[in-house]
């Protein structure tokens, strides 16, 4: 019954986000061509993000045993929006040039932030890996604030609106390269559920159980690492839906990563497409930035969470 009423939240949240708009409902070729165009590929893209911000902070969580972990925690948004912000202030504004620079910016964190927590030359140790993001992102994040404080005041806005996230340059396109892109990270942190279920009771008894500690800890940080960096490529930076939504799972579905990954996956997208729907349409046609919703959202709901856990 609760799968049932997941995917039914998922469908309905699709059909929403697609019916609501300033241009409505009507079978005349221009309204038809909107919807076909712009709000479908926006709403896919939206889930498919959400889902997948959501199961990258759920494998996260697991990986470092830190509930307040999520995809940004390890330094990546603040890569890619200093990949991004470099991007603007240097005139390369085009559909393309963007995200890729952002992905770079993200793959260059990712590197810095990998090669900090690796220790004696082999093992990966978790509470570094968190230490290394924490300080890449402030210095990504210090950049960005002097590139920014020297570029003109419309590129200052632009980079502002692209950091907080936001699906106004989805189309088909970039729903097909980031759902080939995202299947692979997706699956990988999937196929880690049994060693997760592991890691939370500690990395020492996960490795008497029989798992490969140090591989799963590799693939789940890469595989959340390059799913976050595309992310963010295609959105910007969207918070609170990897860091709230695995708690919310985790109430009604328990802790196995078998059936939380997945439901975390519904989840997610039903939020994210919920909230830009929200962003659209709540003061239109002046459109807020995603991330600014998933803010208003999350942080009442994360301290909901909070009350309610079980002590």
């Amino acid at each position: 019954m609760k799968w049932l009423a997941l995917g039914g939240a998922a469908v309905l949240a699709l059909l929403g986000a697609v019916a609501v708009g300033p241009a409505g409902l009507s079978t005349d070729t221009a309204t038809v061509a909107i919807i076909r165009d712009l709000r479908v590929p926006r709403a896919l893209l939206a889930f498919l993000v959400g889902g997948s911000l959501a199961v990258t902070g759920a494998g996260l969580q697991a990986l470092v045993r830190n509930p307040l972990a999520d995809p940004y925690l390890l330094g990546l948004s603040g890569g890619a929006g200093l990949g991004a912000v470099g991007a603007i202030a240097l005139h390369l504004t085009s559909p393309w040039v963007l995200p890729a620079s952002a992905f770079v910016g993200a793959l260059a964190a990712i590197v810095v932030v990998y090669r900090l927590g690796v220790v004696t030359g082999a093992v990966l140790d978790t509470r570094v890996l968190l230490l290394a993001g924490v300080v890449v992102g402030a210095f990504a994040a210090a950049m960005m604030g002097a590139i920014m404080a020297v570029s003109s005041a419309a590129e200052l806005r632009n980079a502002f609106v692209w950091l907080l996230g936001g699906f106004a340059s989805a189309s088909w396109q970039t729903v097909t390269v980031f759902a080939a892109y995202a299947a692979v990270p997706v699956t990988l942190i999937y196929v880690t559920a049994r060693p997760l279920d592991l890691l939370t009771l500690g990395e020492e008894p996960a490795t008497y159980l029989g798992a490969d500690v140090e591989r799963t800890k590799r693939t789940v940080y890469v595989a959340a690492s390059l799913l976050t960096a595309a992310a963010v490529a295609v959105s910007g930076t969207i918070g609170f839906v990897g860091l709230v939504v695995p708690h919310a799972v985790r109430l009604l579905w328990g802790h196995l990563h078998r059936t939380l990954l997945p439901a975390a996956f519904l989840l997610g997208g039903t939020l994210l497409v919920l909230a830009d729907a929200l962003a659209r349409t709540l003061f239109a046609p002046v459109e807020l930035p995603v991330g600014v919703v998933t803010a208003f959202v999350g942080v009442p709901v994360f301290v909901l969470l909070l009350r309610r856990w079980p002590r």
